[in-house]
């Protein structure tokens, strides 16, 4: 190995390869069967559980735990499966502490909470593991719809579309499916090749077939996918990044977060460059998940910089804590005025913000760190909404299910607008449009 945490400027290899696997490993290990068992058996399995209405998919939690309990967790796997198709890795990824979990009462009553999440990834993976697909497509309607979005919205309603026996077929950008839960995590919640595993097994239903490489402006348009198809659900998410508008921004190594966390999704991790001095701005899981897999990969100083309080973070106080356990320093009320560098950032300057009444105010005082390398995390924007589309803000507006402003299209995920900018919410509303296209179309 020839750098180390040390090391100046932006290079790989800053760790041995041991020592990154470990990094890198399953943050949270699967139940073995006792494990999940004796889980299982501090649920209440309440009558009226407050989980349930905390779970954006509505899964009947005590009721698939309770099968776990009773040692069928193929039979917990359908239960969660048929809420929520990629209940694989929602329970990887899902927020548990600010969802089901947080709304347990063991949580409310003891501080620890039943692990729902665990218990989920227990029951889908034992039926993964064996190659069931518990769905059966419905006889054919002969009816054709375009889905463009592999990502979590995509692909809950092309699984629920061709289960009801209509014809989909599923567009994507990228020559790789899996938008978010393949892009866009951090690689230690979904080691190895998960994504693509469920994706797979997802695509197993038949009736789904594939067009990666494309999108609209792209090889596609809004009036013909409508021409040549009955119904035309758009989940492409949210293609663009918010700018930081500030001088300095076009210095080398400053660039995106999301772009360096889907660089780790698909590279070698020793191949992986990263700065000594790294700087993230934004207060969202985006924000975390880059500054903690860069503490991992060996940045000797990693912080956060966010422009207002602890509380007004996105990312939750658990996935907060998670980095300051890995060494990642957050700095909050603050915001960037300019980068500084030559050819390459070589500092950053923030000022210190106030949130008053009126709204953010950033004040005269400034500071500065230190930085060879700097994320931006502050947002992703709609980026090649076809023409002809209300849009309310800055993504697509929808009525009830996600239907749009034109006839015979629908929006799901993170492009349409309302709800929650979570995986677990992309999937129901990809559901919910696909069962609204199903109604519209049975006439």
């Amino acid at each position: 190995m020839t750098n180390n945490p040390l090391t100046p400027g932006v290079v790989a290899g800053r760790l041995p390869d041991p020592e990154l696997a470990r990094n890198f490993a399953d943050i949270v290990p699967r139940f073995d069967r006792h494990e999940a068992r004796v889980a299982a058996d501090r649920c209440y399995f309440c009558h009226d559980a407050p989980c349930i209405t905390a779970c954006p998919t509505s899964i009947d939690i005590p009721l698939f735990i309770r099968q776990i309990a009773t040692g069928t967790p193929e039979a917990a796997a359908k239960t969660i499966l048929s809420q929520n198709i990629l209940g694989g890795i929602c329970a990887r990824v899902c927020p548990t502490e600010n969802l089901c979990e947080g709304a347990c009462v063991r949580e409310t009553a003891e501080g620890k909470p039943v692990e729902i999440g665990r218990l989920q990834r227990f029951a889908t993976d034992t039926l993964m593991d064996k190659g069931i697909h518990p769905f059966n497509r419905a006889a054919a309607t002969g009816k054709r719809v375009a889905v463009v979005g592999a990502g979590p919205a995509g692909l809950a309603a092309a699984h629920r579309l061709a289960m009801r026996g209509h014809d989909v077929t599923l567009f994507d950008a990228r020559e790789k499916l899996g938008g978010l839960n393949e892009f866009g995590i951090a690689a230690y919640k979904a080691p190895g090749g998960f994504a693509q595993d469920e994706l797979n097994w997802l695509l197993s239903i038949g009736g789904i077939a594939v067009e990666p490489g494309k999108a609209i402006g792209n090889g596609l348009t809004l009036d013909a996918l409508r021409k040549d198809h009955d119904a035309v659900l758009l989940a492409f998410g949210l293609a663009g990044v918010n700018a930081l508008k500030v001088d300095g921004e076009a210095l080398g190594n400053v660039e995106d977060a999301v772009d360096f966390i889907a660089r780790l999704r698909q590279t070698d991790k020793s191949k992986v460059a990263v700065g000594r001095d790294v700087v993230v701005i934004g207060g969202g899981m985006t924000a975390i998940d880059a500054a903690v897999q860069s503490k991992l990969l060996g940045a000797e100083n990693v912080t956060i910089v966010y422009r207002r309080g602890r509380d007004a973070m996105g990312a939750s106080r658990h996935e907060q804590d998670h980095a300051a356990a890995n060494g990642v320093k957050i700095i909050t009320n603050a915001a960037p005025v300019a980068i500084h560098g030559n050819g390459a950032v070589r500092e950053i300057e923030f000022a210190y913000t106030e949130s008053g009444p009126a709204g953010l105010t950033i004040g005269k005082e400034t500071f500065r760190l230190k930085a060879d390398q700097v994320f931006k995390a502050i947002g992703q924007t709609l980026d090649g909404a076809p023409a002809g589309l209300d849009l309310n803000g800055r993504k697509i507006a929808v009525t009830g299910p996600g239907r749009t402003s034109v006839p015979g299209v629908w929006a799901a995920g993170d492009c349409a607008a309302g709800g929650d900018d979570l995986t677990v919410t992309a999937v129901a509303e990809g559901r919910d449009a696909a069962e609204d296209i199903h109604a519209s179309l049975r006439g």
